[in-house]
């Protein structure tokens, strides 16, 4: 007999340490079928919803990349949350994560005219359960 793998879709996760300001929701549907991710810090929140939302499936996890902020000819700032496979069985699961905050230095004359590196990171542990929710 085979035992059913219940994949988690919804992710509620907390920051440790120097970012426990940070609260992050994801979830890979809703209601209207449609993937959403809530970002929480002490400099205010953002919300996502459908495509604002980029997945990409590697070899260690699934990347969950937002769009915090654009700002023409300096900089763009992305937030990538690594969300691990998980198998929850018949309950919620915690889990230990990370997010990581990419700046992305920006010029109107393209990437030649930024000295220095193009990217600076900064990384945020999480913590928080994994659970799979009926939409």
């Amino acid at each position: 007999m085979a035992i059913p793998n219940n994949e988690p879709n919804q992710f509620d996760l907390n920051g440790i340490g120097p970012n426990n300001d940070v609260h992050i929701t994801y979830s890979t549907s809703s209601i209207a079928g449609k993937p959403l991710f809530n970002y929480k810090d002490s400099n205010g929140t953002h919300n996502f919803s459908g495509a604002d939302i980029r997945t990409l499936e590697t070899e260690i996890d699934t990347m969950v990349t937002v769009t915090l902020q654009s700002v023409p000819d300096l900089h763009t700032i992305t937030l990538t949350l690594i969300v691990p496979d998980i198998n929850l069985g018949d309950c919620a699961t915690e889990f230990k994560t990370i997010a990581i905050c990419t700046t992305h230095k920006t010029s109107i004359g393209g990437p030649n005219l930024v000295k220095g590196a193009l990217q600076t990171y900064a990384v945020i542990e999480l913590q928080g359960t994994a659970s799979s929710v009926v939409f």
